[in-house]
């Protein structure tokens, strides 16, 4: 399995294939720094294999292996500077289990998982993400204590995904300001995409503001909670992105930011939860500068449900209000982006990774110096 050839590779740490026989795991855990901290991110639970069936079967497994290696090293790159941005003591991590966690997720198997992270030895935290719930994970906490995010536990922090609207809120308010010169969201128009658990707490924060809203989802029973909110519009998924809008807001999963879409994005800000929303980086969001398009790189909006757990990771008891403040520090960060990028005319997604590249040297160097030093 190609790991250091693989696209996505960027000077990862440390990358651990894990599997056992007897629950049927498969799982990738993917270290990518561990200079600001203990790397932290959330497990993705994902059928790798179903975009493949018509493929043979040994063919159809390699195909989802391949899949897999990406996405674990993209997201834990991603993870690495995100925790950066956000000025958090941890570094950057992430894990998936490949199969459909309707069908495979048992208990012993997340057991199973638990125990993969723990031989790990505190190097990298697990958490909630796409596919897990805070039940799975109790059951991988059952073996290891490296696993965050959980509820009714001590130190717990409970359900990330009120922080995490709450950052991409602030982050469109930073953007309708800077980009459309507007004081506040009243009247704005946000197309979602995607209204699972942070796509209901960013429409009610959107709807609470005054923001006219277009919705869509895959899940019928998330639309109608968002319709039980108050007055949207809702449109096909596969015609959201194409809204007529101030801010198109992608809630969903990545890559959304592509060729075949792009042409038709008519919004003026791209601002939302997803993780790796484009494609490949330094061109999408290139392609949305010269047209006069402002994106808000993804890691940097998306980052409350991580600031949230921080505390948790460090065995710390939760303080709200400075939890709230910190991610309500994501306005500023974008801004700053916002600015430097118009400085240097250079697209955002560039300019944030440079920033956050720029803090894990650093903070690299200084470890480094330290051990010197001992």
């Amino acid at each position: 399995m190609p790991v250091f050839d693989s696209r996505s590779f960027r000077d990862h740490e440390q990358v651990v294939f894990c599997h056992d026989r007897e629950t049927g795991l498969k799982a990738i855990i993917a270290i990518h720094s561990t200079a600001l901290g203990p790397a932290a991110g959330g497990t993705r639970f994902w059928d790798y294999a179903a975009s493949h069936r018509s493929a043979p079967t040994d063919v159809a497994e390699t195909r989802a292996e391949q899949d897999a290696v990406y996405d674990v090293l993209r997201l834990s790159r991603g993870m690495s500077f995100k925790n950066a941005m956000a000025g958090l003591r941890l570094g950057g991590g992430k894990s998936v289990i490949m199969g459909n966690p309707k069908t495979v997720g048992t208990p012993e198997l997340m057991r199973a998982f638990g125990r993969a992270v723990n031989r790990l030895s505190g190097n990298y935290y697990c958490a909630e993400d796409v596919g897990t719930t805070p039940q799975m994970l109790k059951h991988a906490a059952e073996e290891t204590p490296y696993v965050s995010g959980l509820e009714g536990v001590e130190f717990a922090t409970g359900d990330p995904s009120p922080h995490t609207a709450l950052g991409v809120f602030v982050g469109i308010e930073s953007a309708v300001h800077f980009h459309l010169g507007k004081p506040d969201l009243s009247g704005v128009h946000v197309a979602i995409q995607g209204v699972g658990h942070v796509g209901q707490y960013l429409a009610k924060r959107l709807l609470d503001a005054g923001a006219k809203l277009t919705i869509a989802d895959i899940v019928d029973s998330n639309i109608d909670a968002v319709k039980a909110m108050g007055d949207v519009s809702v449109v096909e998924p596969g015609a959201i992105h194409a809204v007529d809008c101030d801010v198109f807001a992608p809630c969903a999963l990545g890559a959304v930011l592509n060729p075949k879409t792009l042409p038709d994005i008519r919004a003026k800000i791209v601002a939302g939860a997803a993780n790796n929303q484009l494609e490949t980086e330094g061109h999408e969001d290139a392609i949305l500068r010269r047209r006069g398009v402002l994106y808000c790189p993804d890691y940097v909006i998306n980052a409350g449900g991580i600031i949230s757990i921080e505390s948790e990771v460090y065995r710390e008891t939760p303080n709200e209000a400075a939890r709230d403040a910190k991610v309500r520090r994501i306005g500023d960060t974008l801004t700053k982006i916002f600015e430097r990028s118009e400085a240097e005319d250079r697209p955002t997604g560039l300019i944030a990774n440079e920033m956050a590249e720029e803090i894990i040297a650093r903070a690299a160097a200084a470890r480094t110096s330290h051990q010197a030093a001992e």
